[in-house]
C-alpha cells in the first residue's frame, strides 16, 4: 500500500502540463477579429456576420497594442534587449521571437529560480530536456553493460567447451602420476605433471575485462534522496554537508528566508538584428531605442544601423553593399515569416534558420535554411574584380554541402537552399530616395522608411530542396 501510495502522492505534487494551444494562440503579437463561422443551415449565422461586421466598420478595433513594445540596442552584442517582463512574455508567447539570455531559448530563469528555492512546482523546458538526455544517457550505458555481459557469458562458453575436447585427447592419469619403464624393465621414473590450473587451456585465449563491480551504478537509482530537516528539499547533501578535513560547512540560510525574499528577474530577451526589424518596420509593434540618450531610432536609421553591425568590425556606410549579411538574411526571415513559418537560428544544425510549423514547442523543425547569394546580373560580370569577388563569395566546396545535407539527414530535417538574387548597385539607387537623418553620428544619408520597401523588392528568392538519397529507404 505504501509503494502504491507514494507515486500517486508524486502525481498530485506534479504540476499540470500548459495548454501550449491556449498560451501560442496568436501566431503574432498583433490581436485579430475574425468574422464569426458561416453556419449554411443556420440563417442566424447570417445576421451574426452582419451585426459583426458593421459594428467592426463603424468603430474598428486596433489590432497593435496600446503602447508599443521597447527595447535598446547593444552594439557589444549586435542585438536588441528586451526588459520589461510583460514584453517579454506577449513576444515569445506570440511568434516566438527571441531567447533568454539566461536560457536556452523560452525565458524561463525566474521560474528555475523560484523551483531551486522550493518556491514552484513543475520543470522548466530546460530541466525537461536535461532530464531525457540524462535518461538516454543511462538507457545506453545499461544497454552497453548488457551486451558486454553476453560477450563474455558467450567467450564463458567457447573456453569451457574447448577445455573439454583437450582433456578427451589427453590419457587418463592416475594420482596425477606418469610412471614409465626403462628398456631394461628394472628402473622406474616418475614424473610429476606440471600444474596448468592457471594457464590458458590453449595457450592464446586471454580472458576479457570483466564489468567492474561498480558497474549497477550505472543504471538509475530508485532510491529517493532522503530529505532534508526542514522537509522542503530533497537532496541530502544540503543537511550533511562538510569540509574534506570532516569539519562541518556553516549551515545555509533557511528556505523560508530565502522564499521571503523578493526575487529579481535577471533576465532579459535578446532578438536577433533580423527579429527586431521585422518587429519594427514588418509589423511596426516594437520601438527600438539608443541605449545612452534613450532616443527612438527611426525605422531608416535602424536599416543602416543594423547593416553596419552586420560587418565586424562594423563598417562605414560607405563600404555598404547590396550583398550586405543583414540584407541577405532579412530577406529570407521576412519571406518565411509572412509564409506564417516560425524562423529560429539554425547554428546548433549548421544552417542559418530552422522553420517551425507552429512552434518549437509544438513540434520539431521540419526545415533547415541556408542562405546562398547568388550574382546572376550583368553587372557582377562586367569586370574581372567584380567576377572574382561574386565567385568566393559563393564559392561552396561539394565536401560542405553534403556534410551540411548528412547533419539534416540525421535530425530528420529537409535541406532547403535560398538562393537570394543580389541586384547591381545602380538599381537599388535608382529608385530609393535618399534622406539625411541626424541620428546616426556621420549623418550618412538613409533611404525613408516609405521606401525600403522598394529595397527589398529589387531581391529575388529561389528555393531548392534537398534530400539526401539512401538506397535502403528509397526502394520502390
Amino acid at each position: 500500500m505504501g509503494a502504491e501510495a507514494l507515486p500517486q502522492a508524486e502525481k498530485q505534487k506534479r504540476a499540470p502540463r500548459p495548454n501550449y494551444n491556449q498560451i501560442h494562440a496568436l501566431p503574432l503579437p498583433l490581436n485579430t477579429y475574425p468574422l464569426p463561422p458561416l453556419v449554411p443551415h443556420n440563417p442566424l449565422s447570417l445576421l451574426q456576420i452582419a451585426c459583426t461586421f458593421i459594428t467592426q466598420l463603424l468603430a474598428t478595433p486596433h489590432s497593435h497594442p496600446s503602447t508599443l513594445y521597447q527595447a535598446y540596442f547593444s552594439p557589444e552584442t549586435r542585438s536588441v534587449h528586451v526588459v520589461d517582463e510583460d514584453a517579454i512574455r506577449a513576444l515569445w508567447e506570440r511568434g516566438f521571437f527571441g531567447k533568454g539570455s539566461l536560457s536556452r531559448s523560452e525565458p524561463s530563469w525566474l521560474d528555475r529560480e523560484k523551483r531551486r528555492r522550493g518556491l514552484l512546482i513543475g520543470e522548466t523546458s530546460e530541466e525537461a530536456t536535461r532530464r531525457r538526455r540524462e535518461e538516454r544517457k543511462e538507457f545506453k550505458k545499461e544497454r552497453a553493460r548488457k551486451e558486454r555481459e553476453i560477450i563474455e557469458e558467450k567467450l564463458q562458453q567457447e573456453n569451457n567447451h574447448g577445455v573439454s575436447s583437450q582433456k578427451s585427447l589427453v590419457p587418463e592419469l592416475s594420482g596425477g602420476i606418469l610412471e614409465t619403464d626403462h628398456v631394461d624393465g628394472t628402473r622406474k621414473a616418475t614424473e610429476t605433471p606440471k600444474d596448468t590450473s592457471n594457464d590458458s587451456p590453449t595457450g592464446h585465449v586471454s580472458q576479457l575485462p570483466t564489468a567492474p563491480k561498480g558497474g549497477s551504478n550505472l543504471v538509475a537509482s530508485d532510491k529517493k534522496p532522503e530529505a532534508s530537516q526542514n522537509g522542503k528539499f530533497g537532496s541530502g547533501a544540503d543537511s550533511g554537508m562538510t569540509r574534506a578535513k570532516g569539519e562541518p560547512l556553516a549551515a545555509p540560510a533557511s528556505l523560508t528566508d530565502l522564499g521571503a525574499e523578493q526575487i529579481n528577474n535577471q533576465e532579459h530577451l535578446q532578438l536577433s538584428l533580423e527579429e527586431a526589424f521585422f518587429l519594427a518596420y514588418g509589423l511596426g509593434v516594437l520601438e527600438v531605442r539608443n541605449q545612452p540618450s534613450q532616443e527612438v531610432i527611426s525605422t531608416a536609421s535602424l536599416f543602416s544601423l543594423f547593416r553596419q553591425h552586420s560587418y565586424f568590425p562594423p563598417a562605414s556606410m560607405d563600404t555598404l553593399q547590396p550583398d550586405d549579411p543583414f540584407l541577405t538574411s532579412y530577406i529570407v526571415y521576412h519571406h518565411f515569416r509572412s509564409l506564417g513559418w516560425v524562423v529560429r537560428p539554425g547554428v546548433k544544425f549548421a544552417v542559418d534558420y530552422l522553420l517551425y510549423n507552429r512552434g518549437p514547442v509544438f513540434s520539431h523543425a521540419e526545415f533547415a535554411v541556408i542562405i546562398l547569394p547568388s550574382y546572376s546580373a550583368p553587372y557582377w560580370a562586367s569586370t574581372s574584380e567584380r567576377r572574382l569577388e561574386s565567385r568566393k563569395q559563393k564559392s561552396r566546396s561539394w565536401w560542405w554541402l553534403h556534410c551540411v545535407n548528412r547533419v539534416q539527414n540525421q535530425v530528420r530535417k529537409s535541406l532547403v537552399l535560398v538562393y537570394v538574387e543580389i541586384p547591381p548597385p545602380s538599381s537599388l539607387k535608382s529608385s530609393v530616395t535618399f534622406l539625411v537623418t541626424p541620428e546616426l553620428a556621420d549623418n550618412a544619408c538613409l533611404p525613408s522608411s516609405t521606401d525600403i520597401s522598394q529595397w527589398l523588392r529589387r531581391y529575388r528568392i529561389r528555393e531548392i530542396t534537398l534530400k539526401r538519397w539512401i538506397p535502403n529507404r528509397s526502394r520502390d
